[in-house]
């Protein structure tokens, strides 16, 4: 029952009309020299990377201390 019921649907679906499949689905093509060009792709992005890894280094060492301070009863 479930089977002849799951292939009608699967073939309801494949005949279906998919208007996002046309032509105006994809996207327009670009020139190489304007893509190459592009300043926002031209940016050096280790500028950001330094403050990053500080920050990142500062939060792992934060991570690595005691989560329980020293000198406190532990209820043994």
């Amino acid at each position: 029952m479930f089977r002849p019921a799951l292939a009608v649907c699967a073939l309801l679906a494949a005949c279906a009309s998919h208007p996002e499949t046309g032509a105006d689905a994809y996207p327009s093509l670009l020139p190489i020299d304007s893509l190459l060009t592009d300043p926002a792709a031209a940016s050096d992005p280790a500028t950001g990377l330094d403050a990053r890894a500080a920050a990142l280094r500062a939060r792992a060492a934060a991570l690595r201390a005691p989560v329980v301070p020293a000198g406190t009863p532990t209820g043994d």
